[in-house]
């Protein structure tokens, strides 16, 4: 059974529910909610959300921020439909495969809930600056990459505003609900950013990705794993190259010296760098798919946070959720606190140690490996004594990391620098320079 009301059709049992919520006071509510059925037309009329990702996670969340009353909301993914996401990302049929997810994802909430408009974004999160993030209340991620979530998170922290005594303006703030699956596992988070732990502050609860989604793979590689991935799952039983159906052994060197070569054929047509021996043994024989019913957990407690959130109907979670239904069903929320040293939200300079005798390039091996940093390509440069920026090393322009290569065998001696000296990181894992404070130590 069905209602029509001012958000469109939606199944009654939940919309009544979502109606109770809001048009009456409860023990669980926030202390400053006011019950109102204004709300409601606030969720439609007013609210903007931003789903990030429109893969099984990003589908689950459109669903049900949809039937939840949301009237305006943008997803953004920069993928398109591959044959091997249609037993998991609902959204999607066989006629849709090779069309961006984005687009079919909207058109589909279009068709089945009146009221809610979905506007798509088939794009990268890049392409757009500060200016279009500033339009939503709430951003919403459903991610296969840690990457992204990085820069999603350093996205929102650099719009944050503060005072002149240095505390947070809290309009500025846009709220981060960020969820994530593997397997039977799964895991939601409510990021308030300026004020609770972001994404940074828990960066070294991640371990070294290992799992690829498909589509990814066949249509736009990032990383050096997606082209180890596509010559071992795409390439490997194309071309049968031992015969008879061979399994690839991965102890094999002849097996992963031509996975090697194919990835790095793969690597050299995106431009992108890393494909080694030792990344590709590592790689091989590592997926584990997605599970339907993991992200339709996840996605419901997402969607639920913000609805939280916006309506203030009860309080937040605070501020992170694990679930696991590997052997049973097991959840667990607990607060997880700031680092105060965070390179993303702490406002100050993260102190850097090395000895004076130290290479360069061993410094950013260190940002690279380092799980509270887990950088991937970083350039350094810094401001001399005289208020001059010299670059250290910069990887991504060829000309300047043609130019700058011989510091990374220089000692921080030979280079010049000095205690108390500020290093400006860039990378792609934030859209915001990083900034480290040198402390040069005899240990």
């Amino acid at each position: 059974m069905e209602v029509e009301g001012s958000s469109g059709a939606r199944p009654a049992g939940l919309w009544t529910h979502l109606q109770r919520l809001v048009t009456r006071p409860g023990p669980l509510a926030h202390p400053e909610f006011t019950p109102s059925p204004e709300i409601l037309d606030l969720l439609r009329d007013t609210v903007r959300v931003l789903v990030v990702g429109a893969g099984g996670l990003g589908c689950e969340l459109l669903k049900d921020l949809a039937l939840m009353g949301f009237g305006m909301i943008d997803v953004i993914d920069m993928d398109t439909i591959d044959v091997s996401n249609l037993n998991r990302q609902f959204l999607f049929r066989q006629q849709d495969v090779g069309r961006p997810k984005a687009v079919v994802a909207a058109e589909f909430i279009h068709g089945r809930v009146p009221g809610c408009t979905v506007t798509p974004h088939y794009c990268k999160i890049q392409d757009y600056d500060d200016l279009f993030y500033r339009q939503f209340h709430v951003v919403v991620c459903g991610l296969d990459s840690i990457l992204a979530r990085r820069w999603i998170n350093g996205m929102l922290v650099s719009l944050l505003r503060y005072e002149e005594d240095g505390s947070l303006d809290q309009s500025s703030m846009i709220p981060l609900v960020d969820g994530g699956t593997e397997g039977f596992k799964g895991n939601a988070r409510v990021i308030l950013p300026g004020m609770s732990a972001c994404i940074e502050c828990m960066l070294d609860l991640y371990p070294p990705q290992r799992n690829f989604p498909l589509c990814t793979i066949a249509h736009t590689p990032r990383l050096p794993e997606h082209c180890v991935e596509y010559a071992r799952l795409l390439l490997w039983p194309k071309e049968n190259p031992w015969g008879d159906g061979a399994a690839i052994d991965g102890d094999d060197p002849a097996h992963v010296g031509w996975i090697l070569e194919r990835a790095q054929e793969r690597a050299a047509e995106y431009g992108i760098a890393g494909v080694d021996y030792r990344l590709t043994q590592g790689v091989v024989k590592r997926i584990i798919p997605a599970v339907a019913s993991t992200n339709a957990v996840v996605a419901a407690a997402c969607a639920t946070e913000v609805f939280k959130l916006v309506t203030s109907c009860a309080a937040p979670m605070n501020n992170y959720m694990v679930f696991n239904d590997e052997d049973g069903i097991y959840t667990y929320t607990y607060e997880h606190e700031r680092n105060e040293s965070c390179t993303a939200c702490s406002q100050r300079p993260t102190p850097l140690r090395f000895t004076p005798d130290t290479r360069l390039e061993a410094v950013l091996d260190f940002l690279r490996a380092a799980p509270q940093y887990q950088m991937k390509n970083p350039g350094v440069t810094t401001t001399t004594a005289d208020g001059r920026n010299r670059t250290l090393y910069m990887a991504t322009v060829p000309s300047i990391e043609e130019r700058t290569r011989p510091n990374l065998k220089k000692t921080l001696t030979e280079l010049e620098l000095s205690s108390g000296q500020e290093l400006a990181v860039a990378d792609v894992s934030t859209p915001n320079t990083v900034i480290f404070q040198l402390e040069l130590t005899d240990a």
